[in-house]
Parts: C-alpha cells; sequence; structure tokens
C-alpha cells in the first residue's frame, strides 16, 4: 500500500501524479463550494487559475447558463455572478448552470493535477461517500494520494486537518499502517489533537480566523458540517462533475 499525503501543490513531486487517484482537499472553501453547488443542482463547475482565464473561458462558452464565481484575497470577484461561499449555491441560483469558478488555492490545486488516473473533491461535506471512493480505489490499486490545496500554496492547518479525517475514516482499525508518507502521519496526529469537532480546526487554521474576520464566519459553520452534500465531484477533462455514488453506498 501507498498512501501520500501532499501539503500544497508545490509538494507534488514530478510524475507523483501520473496514473493515480488524487483527492483534493480546499476545506475553506473551494471544496465545499463545489459540493455544495453540484448537490443542488450545478451541470458543472469549470476550474480557472486567474480571473482573466475565467473570464476567457466563460465567453468562449457562451449562454445565459454559465456562471462566474470565485474570490480573490477572500472576497468576491467584482462583476461575478457569486463569490467562493456554500451558502451561495442555492438551487434557485445553480440548478442546471455551469459555474466557471477561480479562487487563490483550490482551483490551482484542482489544475496541478494533470496526468493522474482520477481525481475527486473532498471536504467534510461529502466525506462519507469521499471515503467510500477512496477505499475503493485503495483496494483496487493499493495506492492514493489527497492533496491539499493549502495556503498560497503553503501548509495549511483546515486542509491538512480535513486530509487527517479521510485517512483515518479509509484506513479505519483494519488497515496497517504501513505504506503512508511523513504527511499522512502528521495529518492523523492533527485528528488525535483535534478529534472530531471540525469546527474547532477550522476556526483555529489561519484561514478560518481570516475569513471570521472578513465577515464569513457562516461559511466556517457550513464547511464544518459532515456530509451537508453528499456528492462526489470527479475532475475530468477540465470538468468537475458529479460521479456516480461509490457502490458500496448504494
Amino acid at each position: 500500500m501507498k498512501l501520500d499525503v501532499v501539503f500544497s501543490p508545490l509538494g507534488l513531486l514530478p510524475g507523483q501524479a501520473a496514473g493515480r487517484t488524487i483527492f483534493v482537499i480546499d476545506i475553506l472553501r473551494a471544496s465545499t463550494v463545489i459540493c455544495a453547488a453540484l448537490h443542488h443542482g450545478a451541470r458543472a463547475v469549470l476550474p480557472a487559475s486567474t480571473t482573466e482565464e475565467a473570464l476567457r473561458l466563460s465567453q468562449t462558452i457562451g449562454g445565459p447558463d454559465v456562471l462566474l464565481c470565485g474570490e480573490q484575497g477572500g472576497l468576491p470577484i467584482p462583476g461575478f455572478a457569486l463569490g467562493n461561499s456554500p451558502l451561495e449555491m442555492s438551487p434557485d441560483a445553480v440548478r442546471g448552470r455551469t459555474l466557471v469558478m477561480t479562487t487563490t488555492n483550490g482551483t490551482p490545486a484542482l489544475l496541478a493535477t494533470q496526468g493522474a488516473a482520477a481525481v475527486y473533491v473532498a471536504a467534510a461535506a461529502n466525506l462519507t461517500v469521499a471515503v467510500a471512493c477512496a477505499q475503493d480505489a485503495l483496494d483496487a490499486r493499493g495506492e492514493l494520494v489527497i492533496l491539499c490545496a493549502g495556503r498560497e500554496r503553503a501548509f495549511a492547518l483546515d486542509d491538512a486537518y480535513a486530509a487527517g479525517r479521510l485517512l483515518a475514516a479509509v484506513l479505519g482499525s483494519g488497515r496497517k499502517r504501513k505504506g503512508l508518507n511523513d504527511a499522512a502521519l502528521a495529518s492523523l496526529d492533527l485528528v488525535r489533537r483535534y478529534g472530531t469537532a471540525w469546527d474547532v480546526p477550522l476556526r483555529a487554521s489561519r484561514g478560518g480566523s481570516d475569513l471570521a474576520a472578513l465577515g464569513f464566519d457562516a461559511d466556517i459553520a457550513d464547511a464544518a458540517r459532515q456530509d451537508a452534500y453528499p456528492v462526489l465531484p470527479m475532475y475530468h477533462e477540465r470538468r468537475i462533475t458529479a460521479a456516480p455514488a461509490p457502490a458500496s453506498l448504494l
């Protein structure tokens, strides 16, 4: 078994993604927003690396059903229809729509997974379905990568804790810890330190404190709601769509 946690896209070594299954985590807030959007009926989410790329992409696709969403510095982008809050992703706002999304950390992490065999998005909001998918991938291939978006391409407590929660649930009590890299072991240690209350590490993190200071405390609370948006986002050919639930959950 080979199971790697990577704390930021800069830590993803050349070739490390090739042919592997990757779960991308940016719990505050892109992963949670993507889960909320797809759960409430969005057709797809298209990640873009910059505001300029998002604008070009939306113009290329065209049509009234394409919405721009995202943030810069944690704040909504002027002229975009939606920000980067899961609470904005209501059925009335997103059902049947294609969202073109750019964020500081989450969308660059997704774009860094080029060459992977399969890429999924994970958060507290879809933990159970993500765990089932990850267990299936680990059983089938014997390997897995959990990529944290991090904060400005460096370590972020909130994402590392979320990686530890996903990893702990995947391993359960029946799998040996052999084959985990040091970042995976450290992520599990964070779970032992903070326990199972999601809001504690999220609010303790720098990302959480910055969001609270910007007035997005409700977004932190929403991101801490386990299985609030039980959908499995799959990233393929530059589009994120809702994948079928793993057979073990049906």
